[in-house]
């Protein structure tokens, strides 16, 4: 069973908007049915598998199994092999697998075992590493525009995004932190992130040094065989830029968000295969790992900022629709999901052609931003903003349309439009009748990020989507102050009402594929959402829409 897309308890005009749903409640919507686990049970101890040996996601949806490879062979009428990506590592899957005929409506999914997605990284690295003592990176050789406020001039530099500057332009500089002993914000770190300490600490010391006690307080939780390394990254690590996406998370976060409790959830993964010589660490995908143990915790923080993502095409679809499922479980639950749009515009050049043996032209939709019950984050840079873009690595805000997922009601009214005026530009290229993504923005350029030490400028939609989620942990801050309810899955407020409390972003786009891409225009667009954050003007429509449920 799947939860509606605009279930009540996230829809503003609904009566029982804010009444977000207790762990047991969305068991009891997305159990299965005692048929389903009974013939489940069945063809697994009719295979010598016996019950005893199944771990169960909280809802029993999901039944993980630890056996030996030929077990599984047999099981699933298949052979494994040892796969190398071409972007390093390896993969153990299988190129077919097959069930009874009599259980294809009553399993969804089998993983690992035909996918072979890698998620990516959503953080660009700046070609440039600046000394940690100079104050300001070397001028710009652009020129953009500035803002005429007084307080955003002297708050922000051109070339290098500081907490101070972000907090200026987005309008949490004077908000005091009320309740952080109920509120609390997560990030997610995969593919062996991890978010260092010593370099969060140093960052604070110099941009935010009130928040300094902030990188020794966050707690991390391993998941899967995780990873918290705190000690000295090795060459070999250095090299691959291990923790600079981890390290821009934490310090963005805590340096927007402080004193509200952060959580770490590093997931690391457990498939059930013997690691080998060619197989030594995990191979499986992340999101099932994490969406298991954070579904079976009966206190979750009301906010989760995650920056990776791979293109949709590569996910099998199956899979997709159970992590998204998952997703709209957690909404139900209070908490809002944030993830980065991408960072390859509508796909990257020479890259943009189907995988359904047809290899035709197409504009690259990204997953997980793609799931509509998530909040998509895309990026700006300068100010005023524009979509942001560097031609030094080839970042490029992304955008698009799913093609997995239909596009929600929610979004009809506001993007239907967007599409007519494109008219039969990139026709072909996407689904227009798909889950149209970002929902908004914020600045992902030249971030001040300390990573080993020293001072690196990041680009990428992983510095939007923590500034964002910090930004909504402030609002989440402000609503449980005064009595009222966290956020929770927030696309049916901001399509309706809360896009009030953005401001607009109309130039650049998406560029990508050899084209330039879906353009920014007035209103809501497929690169910037509905623009970037005004924490006022978000915090009171917020607390209004929330006092006019309590006024029925």
């Amino acid at each position: 069973m799947r939860l509606q897309l605009t279930s009540p308890v996230s829809d503003p005009s609904h009566e029982r908007y804010g009444q977000h749903l207790s762990i047991h409640e969305v068991t009891d919507l997305v159990k299965p049915s005692d048929e389903s686990l009974d013939l489940v049970h069945s063809w697994l101890e009719d295979n010598g598998i016996p019950t005893s040996h199944c771990e169960y996601s909280p809802a029993k949806d999901w039944i993980k199994i630890s056996l030996p490879i030929n077990a599984i062979e047999n099981l699933l009428d298949t052979q494994y092999s040892v796969f190398e990506h071409s972007e390093g590592g390896y993969l153990v899957r299988a190129p077919e697998w097959s069930v009874p005929k009599h259980l294809h409506e009553h399993i969804t999914a089998i993983q690992p075992t035909t996918s072979f997605f890698s998620p990516q990284k959503l953080g660009r690295t700046f070609k440039k590493v600046l000394d940690i003592s100079a104050d300001t990176p070397p001028p710009s050789t652009n020129n953009p525009p500035r803002n005429t406020d007084p307080a955003i001039i002297a708050a922000c530099n051109a070339t290098l995004v500081t907490p101070l500057c972000l907090r200026t332009l987005y309008g949490t500089v004077n908000y005091t932190v009320q309740s952080a002993s109920k509120n609390s914000i997560a990030l997610n770190d995969f593919l062996g992130e991890s978010n260092n300490r010593s370099d969060t600490k140093l960052f604070l010391q110099r941009y935010r040094p009130d928040a300094v006690s902030g990188a020794d307080k966050f707690s991390v939780q391993l998941i899967a065989n995780g990873n918290n390394e705190q000690t000295q990254e090795n060459a070999t690590e250095l090299a691959a830029g291990k923790d600079m996406e981890g390290n821009l998370d934490s310090e963005t976060i805590i340096s927007l968000s402080y004193p509200t409790p952060l959580i770490a959830y590093s997931t690391g993964g457990s498939p059930p295969f013997t690691p080998d010589l060619l197989t030594p660490t995990n191979t499986n995908e992340p999101y099932l790992e994490w969406l298991n143990y954070v579904l079976n915790q009966t206190s979750l923080p009301q906010v989760i900022s995650t920056s990776y993502a791979d293109d949709e095409q590569s996910v099998p679809l199956s899979y997709a629709l159970s992590v998204c499922a998952g997703f709209a479980q957690l909404g139900a639950r209070g908490v809002s999901l944030f993830f980065g749009s991408g960072d390859a515009g509508v796909g990257q050049d020479g890259a943009c052609v189907s995988n359904d043996g047809k290899n035709v032209s197409t504009f690259l939709a990204m997953f997980p931003t793609s799931c509509p019950y998530i909040t998509s984050v895309g990026a700006t840079k300068f100010i005023p903003e524009i979509v942001a873009t560097d031609a030094s690595n080839g970042f490029v805000s992304g955008g698009g349309f799913s093609r997995y997922f239909a596009r929600p009601s929610y979004q009809d009214a506001i993007v239907t439009p967007y599409i007519k005026a494109l008219g039969t530009q990139f026709s072909g290229l996407y689904n227009a009748s798909g889950r149209a993504y970002p929902d908004l923005s914020a600045q992902g350029y030249h971030y001040s990020t300390i990573w080993n030490g020293s001072l690196m400028p990041l680009d990428g939609t992983s510095a939007s989507t923590p500034t964002v989620a910090s930004i909504f942990s402030l609002v989440n801050d402000d609503l449980i102050a005064k009595g009222k309810p966290p956020m929770g899955f927030l696309n049916p407020w901001l399509y309706s009402v809360g896009y009030k409390g953005f401001m607009d972003v109309v130039n650049g786009s998406a560029i990508g594929c050899g084209t330039t891409g879906f353009p920014a225009k007035e209103g809501w667009d497929a690169v910037s959402g509905f623009g970037t954050p005004w924490f006022p003007s978000i915090r009171e429509l917020a607390a209004n829409a929330s006092a006019a449920v309590v006024a029925r």
